[in-house]
């Protein structure tokens, strides 16, 4: 775990295993949230008095439950779950490796938040450039609305997602949108990371705290919202550019966003966003907490 170095031997097969199934968990809790979020973020301005289709995270989830059925909140979940086991855990279980790595071997006290934050960019950026096609799948199967009568649907599923994008766009699409997919989870996973490491380890300095729940769930939250504070425009850009093969380029994407919607529209699904991301972070840290305690190697007898 984010601070708990030297305090328990766990190996990084057993870091990379605990992290992968918190994360697997928290995703499965929160995916509504994250399609509400799509939907939102892919949502072009409206002209003249028409009223836009969703409005607001629960406006947003009744809809596409109200037309497409509870269920289509789910969309994305198995690419979502293979994304979680490749990217949650690489990029948590190689945290306390690398970031033991930028202090050096030799590092006493506490590790500086710019070896934290560095740590968090890097293993992210590892991550993500890894799980890439499953974000990619994760976000067209989410984006794909109700179809009229009759119309069939674009993939039969994730597994077919994946090959009918190999085979008709070549298998180098699988990494489109890889530019700002990287910007965004090295710069959320350095966010996150980082500032559960920090909060929780001020935490732990003042009286009357110590390592329990309460002090994990006031550090998940800090995460979250510092994670979705710097994350939402490139976040925005990622999942318009995954969504519409429109934009040319990342700079095209951000560029026609600013000038088509306004600078306001990076934060689109900001309420959302930080409302999956926070309740993600918590029910990971805290499951993360709990989980890792079974993969703690005992010292030789």
């Amino acid at each position: 775990m984010p601070g708990d170095q030297g305090k328990v031997d766990i190996s990084f097969a057993g870091r990379f295993a605990a992290s992968a199934i918190a994360a697997c968990f928290a995703e499965v809790c929160t995916i509504p949230l994250d399609t509400a979020k799509v939907r939102l973020q892919l949502q072009k301005n409206v002209v003249g008095d028409a009223a836009p289709k969703y409005r607001g995270l629960l406006g947003t989830a009744a809809t596409i439950a109200r037309e497409e059925g509870a269920a289509a909140l789910w969309k994305g979940i198995v690419p979502g779950l293979h994304r979680q086991c490749i990217y949650g855990g690489l990029r948590i279980g190689l945290y306390e490796p690398v970031k033991s790595f930028y202090v050096g071997q030799d590092h006493v006290g506490d590790v500086p938040l710019s070896k934290k934050i560095a740590a968090g960019f890097t293993t992210g950026a590892i991550a993500i450039a890894i799980a890439n096609p499953t974000d990619l799948v994760k976000v067209r199967l989410q984006a794909e609305g109700k179809l009229a009568p009759g119309a069939p649907r674009r993939y039969a599923g994730a597994m077919d997602a994946y090959a009918k994008i190999a085979r008709q766009e070549g298998v180098a699409a699988l990494w489109t949108g890889l530019g700002p997919n990287v910007a965004r989870n090295a710069i959320i996973n350095a966010a996150e990371l980082a500032s559960y490491d920090q909060v929780k380890q001020t935490i732990l300095k003042l009286p009357g705290f110590k390592d329990d729940v309460v002090t994990h769930l006031f550090s998940a939250l800090g995460a979250g919202f510092f994670a979705v504070c710097v994350g939402s425009p490139v976040d925005v850009v990622k999942s318009r550019m995954m969504g519409d093969s429109a934009y040319k380029s990342t700079i095209d994407c951000f560029v026609k966003t600013l000038k088509n919607d306004g600078p306001l529209a990076f934060y689109k699904g900001f309420l959302p966003n930080f409302a999956r991301l926070g309740s993600w972070n918590v029910i990971m840290f805290l499951t993360l907490e709990q989980v890792q305690k079974y993969f703690v190697r005992k010292p030789a007898s």
